[in-house]
């Protein structure tokens, strides 16, 4: 590679020691200032260099300091939709906590249908162990070792020529051994895919609850950038206690003389009571109906969609509270929330961080009803 010839000069004033400076670049030694050309340049280029940094950490600085602030209307449309997402997971988590509870009765049902069938095969294995004793010191069949000493009902299966020998002779014993074995195996697979498919739901309980705790961290933030009278309607929530001093005679008023002996419970995900317990919103709606004397499902979506809908419409289109009674439930965003309405207002159980309260029909809860039914 050929060196440019800016390059050679430099090495060669370096590594000359009686190389001669140009008279433009000497300077005067012995206690005068020695300033050569190439001293000047150095301190140009980094005059320069501190020049163009200043220059650049003042873009940078001025561009963040320009980035624009979200307006209170973009943080409350933020919050919004973090509301949504929470309550539609918040339903999920309800449903696979639903699953979970009808996999862990099944497994204990299977475990007892395990625990009687193999009384049965055991009884029947000392039976038939002793029928293939006697036939193989007869001469009559295999040896019967395996047979004798196997637990496994799958084993047993597995051994079809003793089972066959045997068979001759006491069919009837054979096929109630054989129909055990079988009855023990299939219990115990059974019970297998349970327990397999209980760890699955468990996981994804726990998948749930952590997406859910990183929403309400967000919400959170979102909330600290408004000023307390800019938070009014941005969410479910905002409102306070009351008392219920009205009739019981009524399912409905059973259910709102529930919802009301719950204000001030704590909100939890997947709680059904009782008030130590804490609730959700379906959780609420749920025990309240239950305590009337009506069971309704679990989960806010299957409310709505399976209970008589209540208008909210006249016949011109036109929007209307008329229809509703206390009692009757609501639907908010997308039916993912559900409150108790008790006459211009609901009794909710709003979000994480929040207490069962009775919240007027106005705001958020206006703007976001989706439906009415009434058990």
């Amino acid at each position: 590679m050929r060196t440019p010839l800016s390059v050679r000069r430099v090495k060669s004033h370096r590594s000359s020691p009686g190389a001669r400076v140009p008279d433009g670049a000497r300077g005067v030694i012995g206690g005068k200032k020695a300033v050569t050309l190439s001293g000047r340049l150095r301190r140009g280029w980094l005059i320069a260099i501190g020049v163009a940094t200043v220059a650049a950490v003042a873009g940078v600085g001025g561009s963040a300091a320009a980035l624009p602030q979200p307006t209170v209307a973009q943080v409350k449309a933020k919050l919004a939709a973090l509301n949504t997402k929470s309550a539609r997971l918040g339903q999920q988590y309800d449903q696979v906590l639903q699953q979970l509870s009808v996999a862990n009765q099944r497994l204990k049902v299977l475990n007892k249908e395990t625990a009687r069938y193999r009384a049965s095969f055991d009884a029947m294995r000392h039976q038939i162990g002793r029928l293939a004793a006697v036939a193989y010191e007869r001469g009559g069949a295999s040896s019967p070792v395996a047979l004798l000493t196997s637990a496994s009902p799958q084993q047993v299966l597995d051994e079809s020529a003793i089972l066959t020998q045997l068979s001759i002779a006491n069919s009837a014993q054979i096929s109630q051994y054989r129909a055990a074995s079988r009855q023990l195996l299939n219990a115990q697979q059974a019970a297998s895919q349970a327990h397999a498919s209980i760890l699955h739901l468990k996981h994804s309980l726990a998948k749930r609850i952590a997406v859910l705790n990183k929403l309400k961290q967000q919400a959170e933030a979102l909330l600290a950038q408004l000023a307390p009278p800019q938070r009014t309607g941005t969410g479910p929530g905002g409102g306070g206690g009351g008392s219920y001093h009205g009739p019981t005679s009524t399912q409905a008023q059973k259910a709102v003389a529930f919802a009301y002996n719950q204000l001030g419970c704590p909100y939890v995900f997947g709680g059904t009571g009782p008030c130590s317990a804490g609730f959700d919103c379906s959780g609420l709606t749920m025990s309240a109906w239950s305590y009337a004397g009506i069971s309704i499902p679990r989960v806010s979506y299957d409310q709505m969609a399976s209970l008589p809908a209540v208008p909210l419409h006249t016949s011109s289109g036109a929007f209307t509270t008329r229809y509703l009674h206390p009692g009757d439930i609501l639907g908010f965003a997308g039916n993912s929330h559900v409150g108790i309405y008790v006459g211009g207002s609901v009794i909710d159980a709003p979000v994480p961080g929040q207490n069962v309260q009775k919240v007027a029909l106005a705001g958020w809860y206006l703007s976001n009803l989706d439906g009415a039914v009434r058990p």
